[in-house]
């Protein structure tokens, strides 16, 4: 089992503290977001990790040397960051984790577990980190919900009920070489401006369109997703009174 890291953004929401540094290396009570991916990655069953990298390169390169350069890094997204380790994709299954989340190795040691080609990891009890991270949850969320047998339904519309969402999509999955196969046939048609403007979730959903199954698995442990010096703040405080500690 292999892991990827998609590192390449700057994270400027987080303002100076990634004037000098990949959003990645944005430190949490001390330790960096990508040295807490890395550890949780390694102690939960994965043996090689790689990553894709863009701002600040070199950084990067301090804790993963296996790395591939996404050149459009300041104009695309996560999904161009992801065709851009096609190589490394197609030759394992592969946990592929934001760069901007910190999570325990329990969940990564469930995802190599699970069954799947395609399976994304979820928290169904989305609504309390919302509650911590936004005024109005409702104003970051999207559509998360499942059909009879599990598998995933609907994602990434904008929506004004917390009914609608089952849960939210955490950024991290797991990728078979089918599944990964999967995704540049669904993408293999589409010209480069549309594919560098996707996001993961409405890929997600162009995948479901096409009657692809994306399963899913939820997870109940501590995770946090670091957006801005608002969510550092409120996650860092919320680790310290709740005793958590990821490494």
């Amino acid at each position: 089992m292999q892991g990827l890291i998609l590192a390449a953004g700057r994270g400027s929401r987080l303002g100076d503290l990634t004037h000098n540094k990949p959003k990645a290396l944005t430190k949490v009570l001390g330790v960096s977001m990508l040295e807490c991916q890395i550890l949780a990655l390694e102690t939960g069953g994965v043996t090689c990790i790689a990553a894709a990298s863009g701002y600040m390169n070199e950084m990067i390169s301090t804790y993963i040397s296996n790395l591939f350069y996404n050149i459009d890094w300041q104009s695309s997204n996560m999904v161009r960051s992801l065709l851009c380790c096609n190589d490394y994709l197609a030759r394992n299954t592969t946990i592929v984790s934001y760069s901007d989340i910190i999570y325990p190795s329990n969940i990564i040691t469930q995802l190599v577990e699970a069954k799947g080609d395609i399976v994304i990891a979820y928290d169904p009890h989305w609504i309390s980190q919302w509650q911590l991270r936004f005024d109005n949850p409702l104003d970051d969320a999207e559509s998360f919900q499942l059909n009879d047998n599990g598998s995933l339904k609907n994602i990434g519309s904008r929506i004004d009920n917390v009914n609608l969402a089952s849960g939210q999509f955490m950024g991290l999955f797991k990728l078979s070489v089918t599944g990964y196969n999967i995704i540049k046939t669904a993408l293999e048609c589409e010209d480069a401006a549309f594919v560098n403007n996707l996001d993961m979730t409405a890929l997600l959903s162009i995948l479901l369109t096409r009657e692809v199954k994306i399963d899913v698995l939820a997870v109940n442990d501590f995770w946090f997703e670091i957006d801005n010096a608002k969510d550092l703040e409120v996650c860092e405080k919320y680790m310290e009174e709740n005793n958590i500690i990821l490494i």
